[in-house]
């Protein structure tokens, strides 16, 4: 169901609010470029920081900007189940193709309870679901036997797998087979992971690079894998490029010197150090990005 490049957008900011014109511009951006879905109010979107106002607006905007042309999968994950229902419930209101839920952070729950968690949230929204493991933000890893259990809930149908770790991601893969699609969290996996049956990636990446992580990503589902590796590799400078700062810290600064978003982050992220943020601008220049601020 959902396959190939999809964006972890940025959630754009203007004096503190929502900027609407920056992200629609994104959106235009990425469907022109080739991205395959967009994924609002993840990570990389700032969800952390946002009002639940806010965070249905930036869903129901991306919807309205997209307009059926790629799929909308909304960040609504929380660490409270019940909330993590009502957030997706909204999302499936204002239309959203499928729900990106991070496993509960800070109550580290057992590996049962999360399988709870997940099964009652699927359960009460009938939407695709997408599980989110990133245990460096987390906490806490969802292990494969907990993913191959979940894979047989009907409307769970991926997971975003960003512990870093091959062999778990390898584990999944042959334990689950075709019952969910794993997809990679961590850009640098993607080429690995989909050589083992990955379907595609939620990248952060994607953000400035667009093209080239949905031409890697096609190729890999092709079978063309000399093309793949090619772009891999020319990728590589740029995905560590996206982590020398906690995400998204580099990656709206980045977008930033493109010219496309305000350079605004919310607190306690902060503006990137001015040594770290000379690195990028030489990561962005060598790629061949046009760099035309900072």
């Amino acid at each position: 169901m959902f396959e190939g490049s999809i964006v972890a957008i940025v959630t754009p900011f203007k004096d503190d609010k929502l900027d609407e014109k920056a992200l629609e511009d994104l959106i235009e951006w990425h469907i022109a470029s080739g991205t395959n879905a967009i994924v609002p109010c993840g990570t990389t979107g700032e969800s952390a920081t946002l009002e639940y106002e806010e965070h249905y607006r930036v869903i129901e905007l991306t919807i309205q900007a997209v307009r059926g042309r790629v799929p909308v999968i909304a960040g609504t994950g929380a660490n409270s189940t019940q909330e993590t229902i009502v957030m997706t419930r909204k999302a499936k209101e204002l239309g959203a193709d499928g729900a990106l839920l991070v496993v509960p952070y800070y109550n580290k729950p057992t590996q049962e309870g999360l399988y709870r968690h997940y099964k009652a949230v699927a359960e009460a929204v009938d939407i695709p679901i997408v599980l989110y493991n990133v245990p460096g933000r987390t906490a806490l890893n969802m292990l494969p036997a907990t993913v191959e259990r979940l894979a047989d809930i009907k409307n769970i149908v991926a997971i975003k797998e960003a512990s870093g770790n091959m062999a778990q991601a390898g584990e999944i893969i042959r334990l689950c087979g075709d019952r969910i699609a794993v997809l990679s969290g961590d850009d640098f996996t993607t080429f690995p992971l989909m050589a083992l049956g990955g379907k595609g990636a939620i990248s952060v990446s994607a953000n400035v690079a667009p093209v080239d992580v949905s031409a890697m990503c096609r190729a890999m589902l092709q079978g063309d894998i000399e093309e793949a590796r090619r772009l891999h590799f020319k990728l590589e400078p740029l995905n560590r490029g996206m982590f020398i700062e906690t995400n998204p810290i580099p990656v709206k600064t980045a977008l930033s010197m493109m010219g496309k978003i305000q350079e605004e982050l919310r607190l306690p992220l902060c503006p990137m150090d001015s040594g770290n943020r000379e690195k990028l601008k030489k990561i962005l220049t060598d790629y061949g990005v046009e760099v035309k601020s900072g």
